[in-house]
């Protein structure tokens, strides 16, 4: 099953790739659906469940699902368009929909937020409905948004057989797994970032992967830009302060003093990160990377290697992003990305272990190392529930970006000091994510009903 570097990391909108980037991509798929049917609709409903539901308010899930079915995508959306379009629908009750016309959609009747049993596919579940003029359903699809912005319909769900899972793409390297991945490298005298470009080669030229690649690390430096840059209160009720603005601040004015700690180094780090992670709490253009909640980890230590590692080159940000992205689309494949489905060690966990991987091959680590920094960032993780105080991507999500990113810095250098050779294999880490994932509470899994988030005052 192949995963493209572009797949994993897609230019979105804040706060949450699962709960508002993919709602929203779900609504365009409908409505493509729609558009080719043989009927006449005059309205859409559009009702939450499970995780969507618990947190979806929180999560802007409702704003994505409208925006979604008045035609509005992640890659290219306009914040001051979407403001007007949710004031005219909230004096209307109606959508204008491309290709559709005008169509009834009434929030409080045709918005419906289902906090009973989640839908079967997935813990991020939702169903949208056209309806003709006498208010009968005309056409009906089920969505399950699970994690990074993917989305699958319950029929693509259902087809992912084990004949479908285990079928090889026609791309020179198609390792599923991480002991492949190795035996590959191994085998081709390759690197992984080689390997992953020549699978991406099958399908774009280099200029285009090169373009791509470039692209990414422009929007997710843009995004730090902005959040060391803005200050204020984050919107959503918790009254939560943007502090990365002033912990750079801090940090510009103590550089080239001798009494500073060694340890600051983690203050960049986190200020990077979290800066991110305050624009994907605003709502602001974000990467998944691999998801919104934990989009700060990896530019955080890229931007750490090129600020501050001597020797680090704008050159290879694409061996860094195409090793990460490898590693990424191992965890996905063979257990989860999504906070719904396995808690935070699946976001933030993931996150840590690409960046973790993206270091160690940029700082020279032999495929051995560099499965080992993966391995021992997503180790460290495991058990990390996902306990968003009021539903919002903020409490711990920002700071936790932070942590994550340091916790990747320290496996790519614990790995560098080693051979390759340890304990615990990747994939035997990333097999434990899924289990415990499973085993997980849904209290801790993107619900907020249990943690931080119903024993942290919240109002």
């Amino acid at each position: 099953m192949f995963l493209s570097v572009f797949d994993l990391f897609k230019i979105g909108v804040g706060p949450s790739s699962s709960h508002t980037m993919g709602p929203m991509v779900a609504a365009g798929r409908f409505l493509t659906l729609l558009r080719s049917s043989p009927f006449h609709a005059h309205g859409l409903r559009a009702s939450l469940h499970g995780s969507l539901a618990f947190t979806g308010k929180g999560h802007a899930t409702d704003r994505a699902t409208i925006l979604g079915l008045a035609g509005f995508l992640p890659d290219s959306y306009d914040h001051a368009a979407a403001e007007a379009v949710l004031d005219a629908n909230r004096n209307s009750r109606t959508l204008t929909t491309p290709g559709l016309g005008t169509l009834r959609f009434d929030p409080e009747q045709d918005l419906v937020f289902d906090y009973g049993h989640p839908l079967p596919g997935h813990a991020n579940g939702m169903i949208l409905s056209a309806t003709d003029a006498q208010g009968d359903v005309i056409l009906k699809e089920t969505y399950y948004s699970i994690g990074g912005g993917f989305v699958q319909t319950a029929a693509e769900q259902a087809a992912l057989d084990d004949r479908a899972l285990n079928a090889r793409p026609p791309v020179p390297y198609p390792f599923r797994n991480a002991a492949e991945m190795l035996a590959m490298a191994r085998s081709a005298g390759l690197s992984i970032a080689q390997m992953k470009r020549a699978n991406e080669r099958v399908f774009l030229p280099d200029a285009a992967i090169d373009e791509g690649l470039n692209r990414i690390w422009a929007t997710m430096n843009a995004c730090i830009e902005r959040g060391l840059a803005a200050e204020g209160i984050l919107p959503g009720g918790l009254k939560v302060r943007r502090r990365a603005r002033a912990i750079h601040q801090s940090l510009l004015a103590e550089r080239g003093l001798n009494l500073t700690a060694p340890h600051v180094i983690n203050d960049w780090m986190s200020t990077y990160a979290m800066a991110v992670n305050e624009e994907n709490a605003a709502g602001g253009q974000v990467v998944t990377a691999p998801t919104n909640g934990a989009a700060g980890v990896l530019p955080a230590v890229l931007r750490y290697w090129l600020d501050h590692v001597p020797g680090a080159s704008p050159a290879r940000v694409g061996e860094f992003l195409l090793t990460a992205a490898a590693v990424g689309g191992l965890i996905k494949i063979n257990a989860s990305i999504s906070g719904a489905e396995c808690g935070c060690q699946a976001e933030v966990g993931s996150a840590a272990a690409m960046a973790a991987a993206g270091l160690a091959a940029v700082l020279g680590g032999s495929p051995e190392q560099i499965e080992n920094a993966a391995e021992i960032a997503l180790e460290h993780h495991l058990g990390m529930t996902c306990d968003p105080v009021k539903g919002l991507v903020q409490v711990p999500c920002i700071e936790r970006n932070g942590l994550g990113a340091i916790k990747a810095v320290s496996a790519a250098s614990l790995s560098l000091r080693g051979d390759g050779q340890h304990f615990v294999p990747l994939d035997a880490a990333i097999e434990t994510m899924r289990q415990t994932g499973r085993d997980m509470h849904d209290h801790y899994k993107e619900t907020s009903l249990g943690g931080l988030a119903v024993n942290v005052p919240n109002c």
